[in-house]
């Protein structure tokens, strides 16, 4: 049965992050962020679980990826500018393939911003933060249950795909109060990859689509991580050959398995004529806009994506077949609207967008006289 509880979601995703089977947190505080790094530190000591605050945001994710060699389920968190500063570690995490999980709970920007307030503004950053070419997985929640299923699910993924996932909040999310249903551990699905040591050292040696092996540190065998360019050794190279084929085994994992990794909801969208594409904060104002709209008669629906990263980019277009109107509502200053956009373009799709970056949430109203305004209904 479970049980419910009124928690802030930083502290649902503890909660979640517990149930999943996290073992390491390497953390350092920073608001919107902070009651995460707070609730581990008292809950992770207590079953024998690893709690540590670093000196920064840096080294944070840096133990995060030293514990995850060891077999450990690692997270942090940390809002915008500390995500700045984890990006290297990001790029590296995804290079020699580590499962590790960050949140951030995004504030306004850029630099100290509007530390208080709560921001889409690193949608972006979250797919292309670090340099060079690496794939991401990027979730996003609206509501509390969703907050809940999202955390474990990141961790699962993260498990199953060896790369660092982000789970994306913002301010609000991170602090509202709301009634949560608790599930028992016994209801949660949890990935736990087992390692096994490689074959002839092969750490990365596989084929394309087929999903990495886990090999842990201190198992007993030798094995190398490096963070150059590497072939199946883990040995560094330069090799044309080799790196192409590295580099399309690191994207495909992720994008052979769309069907497992994309996720979204779609409300009231089966008959709509108009489409609000929202995730967060303003998907909760926006699915008030679609039932308050359509007891006027006027067909909207949403498409609440819970995968940001891979885009949803073929769910839209199955409704781009048929819905030729869709507003993007974001609290930045145009960030997903481009992919929308993109999307939308070849299918005839009138695109429009709702944004601001001023930190305060849109209302289900003013989403409501944004769609009677641009579509004129």
């Amino acid at each position: 049965m479970g049980r419910i509880e009124i928690l802030q979601g930083n502290h649902i995703v503890a909660e979640a992050a517990l149930a999943a089977g996290c073992d390491f947190y390497g953390g350092y505080p920073i608001t919107p962020s902070s009651e995460v790094a707070q609730y581990m530190s008292v809950h992770m000591p207590r079953t024998g679980n690893i709690f540590i605050q670093m000196e920064d945001e840096i080294s944070s994710l840096g133990a995060c990826i030293g514990a995850a060699l060891t077999g450990r389920k690692a997270m942090t968190a940390t809002s915008g500018p500390g995500i700045s500063l984890m990006n290297e570690h990001i790029g590296m995490a995804a290079m020699i393939e580590v499962p590790v999980v960050i949140l951030n709970v995004m504030r306004g920007g850029p630099s100290t911003g509007l530390p208080t307030k709560p921001s889409q503004s690193d949608i972006m950053q979250a797919r292309w933060g670090s340099h060079g070419d690496y794939p991401i997985i990027a979730l996003y929640p609206a509501l509390a249950s969703e907050i809940f299923d999202e955390t474990v699910r990141a961790f699962n993924l993260a498990q199953k795909y060896m790369t660092p996932v982000i789970i994306l909040m913002d301010e609000v999310l991170g602090k509202v109060l709301e009634d949560v249903s608790l599930p028992d551990a016994k209801d949660i699905e949890i990935y736990d990859k087992k390692a096994k040591p490689p074959v002839d050292l092969n750490v990365y040696d596989r084929e394309l689509g087929e999903l990495p092996a886990r090999v842990d540190f201190f198992e007993g065998y030798p094995i190398n991580i490096e963070s150059l360019e590497h072939e199946r050794h883990g040995w560094p190279t330069i090799e044309p050959d080799i790196v192409d084929k590295m580099q399309k085994l690191r994207m495909e994992k992720i994008y052979m398995h769309l069907d497992d990794i994309v996720k979204y909801k779609a409300v009231m969208l089966d008959d709509a004529d108009i489409m609000i594409f929202a995730a967060g904060v303003s998907a909760r104002a926006a699915e008030e806009t679609v039932v308050n709209m359509r007891k006027q008669g006027v067909k909207v629906g949403l498409f609440k994506p819970l995968t940001i990263w891979p885009f949803p980019e073929e769910p839209l277009k199955k409704y781009f077949g048929r819905i030729k109107k869709v507003l993007t509502v974001e609290l930045n200053m145009g960030q997903l609207k481009y992919e929308i956009e993109r999307t939308a373009g070849p299918h005839g799709v009138d695109a429009k967008a709702l944004l601001r970056a001023t930190g305060i949430p849109f209302t289900p109203q003013k989403i409501e006289e944004e769609i009677r305004r641009v579509f004129k209904v």
